[in-house]
C-alpha cells in the first residue's frame, strides 16, 4: 500500500521550489505503461502549464486538491475561456474532472499547492494537435504574461 502523507506533500513542494519548471510530480502508478496513472503534482505559483487537451477518449483527467489553491481553466477550441473553478478548501471545491478533448490548464495560486491527478495511461508525450496553438509554449516569449492573465481570472 502507498500512503500520501503531509511530509510527502511538503517534500514535493520543497522539490518543486528548486526545480527549473517550479513543479514536481510523484508517480504512484508503477510505470509509464500502466493503464491507470495516479500521481501527485506539486506546482508553485510561477509555474506555467501550457493549455492542452487529451484526444484519447479514455483520457478524462481528474484533479483532487491536496494542499493550497489551484485554479482550473477550460477553453473553447479558439482559446476563449469556457469555464474556471477555484479548488480551495475555503471555497469547498476540492476536485475537478476534465473530459477528454477539452483544452485545460491548472494554475497554482498559493505556494505549496499539491494536487492528486488520475487519468488513463500509458504515458505518451502530447502531440501537436493536443497542444493549444493559441497559447505560448512553456519556454516561449509571452508565457509569463499569459500565466499572469490566467492568474487574474481568480483574483477578486
Amino acid at each position: 500500500m502507498k500512503i500520501v502523507t503531509t511530509d510527502l506533500l511538503r517534500q514535493l513542494s520543497e522539490q518543486a521550489c528548486t526545480s527549473p519548471r517550479l513543479r514536481k510530480n510523484h508517480n504512484i502508478h508503477r510505470c509509464d505503461e500502466s493503464r491507470c496513472h495516479r500521481l501527485l503534482n506539486a506546482v508553485e505559483p510561477a509555474s506555467y502549464i501550457r493549455p492542452h487537451r487529451h484526444l484519447d477518449p479514455e483520457k478524462d483527467e481528474a484533479f483532487i486538491l491536496m494542499n493550497g489553491k489551484l485554479g482550473i481553466v477550460t477553453f473553447a477550441d479558439d482559446g476563449a475561456v469556457a469555464e474556471t473553478v477555484l479548488l480551495s478548501r475555503e471555497q469547498g471545491h476540492l476536485a475537478a474532472d476534465i473530459p477528454s478533448g477539452t483544452y485545460h490548464t491548472a494554475v497554482s495560486l498559493e505556494p505549496g499547492t499539491v494536487f492528486y491527478e488520475a487519468k488513463a495511461g500509458p504515458y505518451l508525450p502530447l502531440g501537436d494537435a493536443e497542444k493549444a496553438a493559441w497559447a505560448p509554449g512553456d519556454d516561449e516569449p509571452g508565457a509569463t504574461a499569459y500565466l499572469e492573465r490566467l492568474r487574474e481570472l481568480f483574483q477578486g
